[in-house]
């Protein structure tokens, strides 16, 4: 269980990602935190240690990504994983066989499928709804209901949650929200501003944002809560290697810097597109034409670089995909380069065709992950590719 010291947390959001968390190493000072390439600790004598025991427990390089997360969440634990499935999974033991979860039914495929396909085999029951009414939410409720689970902005309909309400039905019932803030990053969403009672991220994504590790990590704020998601962490043992958890942390630094340049190319992006194809057919908060776009204000300060566009067929969706020459056809998203993928074939491949359907993840549905790469190289780029559209 990693503490954030109290003195991170009074600066901006810069310092923070470039200091909270960090001390330097007492050994020779070094002003960036090792990679401490070890499995177990020399111990002083029976009983006496240094607070480290076994590397699945605790290790300094993870502790300090988890300090350093949990500052930027304006959080009290972090917790770091080895991806964002494993946080998920981690954070789901802390129910048992009978609690209900309300969850938003356009989320994550490999979310979907984790539940679906496995964690009810093991007595846990799923209610997935369209979060973005409140009131299905709260219908959905029952005495059981353990935990509400939302994605905002979605994976890939950038549907948004109002998560103030989210958290009221959710406490009245005496149950948890839980948050997935990976598109949002923490720089442009906190959710504990909100009442959630735990965030989580892909660290694969914007947090590490150089697509060369895969994490996930979680923060919470109550005591009780994470002493219970510590013991988790240490019983299953779904670890980073502390290399993944040092690429991560050298991510973070960064973050201030690379959320804006991704929101700018968004924005623009976004206004290309949705002049070139229809505003129906682009979906994007920071368009004044998304349904929700006065609620993302008020609760983002910058809708960053995640679009989706309907292009009806997948024969439309699979030529502008083959068009591309600086968005790569990849799965994943906020890494510094610019990707495109087909959900239905890629992200969301594991939820039902029916089910998929239903929620309007179409054949003909792309989505953008829009980089930091050079505005008017990324438009050509689509310019060349939407010429077949």
């Amino acid at each position: 269980m990693t503490r954030v010291f109290d003195d991170d947390l009074d600066v901006g959001f810069a310092t923070r990602a470039i200091h909270a968390g960090q001390r330097p190493e007492p050994l020779a000072g070094a002003i960036m935190t090792p990679v401490y390439l070890t499995s177990t600790y020399v111990q002083e004598g029976l009983g006496q240690n240094k607070g480290y025991e076994y590397a699945r427990g605790k290790n300094p390089t993870r502790e300090a990504l988890e300090r350093n997360v949990a500052a930027l969440e304006r959080g009290r634990h972090g917790f770091a994983f080895s991806s964002g499935m494993g946080c998920l999974d981690s954070i789901m033991k802390l129910f048992r066989s009978g609690d209900h979860v309300v969850c938003g039914e356009n989320v994550y495929g490999g979310s979907f499928r984790l539940f679906d396909r496995l964690l009810q085999n093991f007595g846990l029951r799923f209610s997935y709804v369209d979060t973005r009414d409140p009131q299905r939410i709260a219908d959905a409720m029952t005495p059981a209901t353990r935990m509400v689970f939302v994605e905002t902005p979605t994976n890939p309909l950038m549907r948004i949650t109002d998560l103030r309400a989210s958290a009221e039905i959710a406490h009245r019932a005496n149950a948890l929200l839980l948050v997935d803030n990976t598109f949002a990053s923490p720089f442009f969403q906190q959710p504990f501003d909100f009442g959630a009672d735990i965030v989580y991220h892909s660290t694969t994504k914007y947090l590490n944002g150089h697509s060369d590790m895969v994490g996930g990590i979680a923060v919470l704020n109550d005591d009780d809560l994470a002493t219970r998601l510590q013991f988790i962490l240490n019983s299953a043992g779904a670890v980073p290697g502390p290399f993944d958890a040092w690429l991560a942390l050298r991510g973070t630094k960064t973050l201030h810097l690379r959320m804006p340049r991704h929101d700018e190319n968004g924005r623009a992006i976004a206004a290309w597109l949705a002049e070139r194809l229809g505003e129906e057919r682009v979906i994007y908060p920071g368009l004044p034409s998304h349904p929700q776009h006065e609620l993302a204000k008020a609760q983002m300060s910058g809708f960053g670089g995640m679009i989706s566009v309907e292009l009806d067929t997948k024969e439309r969706a699979a030529e502008v995909l083959g068009r591309c020459r600086v968005f790569s056809l990849a799965e994943s998203l906020g890494g510094v380069e610019s990707l495109i993928s087909h959900p239905a074939s890629m992200t969301h491949a594991s939820v039902p065709f029916e089910h998929r359907q239903q929620l309007g993840i179409s054949e003909g549905l792309i989505r953008l992950s829009c980089g930091v790469e050079d505005v008017g190289d990324l438009l050509s780029d689509l310019e060349h590719a939407f010429h077949v559209v």
